[in-house]
């Protein structure tokens, strides 16, 4: 798939208690150097933006010092 081919999703981060048990879950440091710096920069900021759909899978959990679910839109 070509770069204009990609398509483009809004991230928003929510912080959840645990992960269900049929989720996807990484490790932060499992992230890319640009989805972890996307996902510093979220967390910090508590606002959502637009990122690949490949980067994150909706539903999935990023386990960091909490657990924070992605949900794309």
């Amino acid at each position: 798939m070509s770069t204009s081919d990609t398509v483009r999703r809004t991230l928003r981060l929510r912080r959840v208690d645990s992960a269900a048990a049929a989720a996807r879950v990484r490790h932060v440091d499992e992230l890319s150097e640009e989805a972890l710096a996307r996902f510093v920069e979220l967390i910090e900021s508590g606002s959502t933006a637009a990122v690949d759909e490949a980067t994150f899978a909706d539903g999935e959990v990023i386990v960091f010092t909490d657990y924070y679910r992605v949900d794309l839109s």
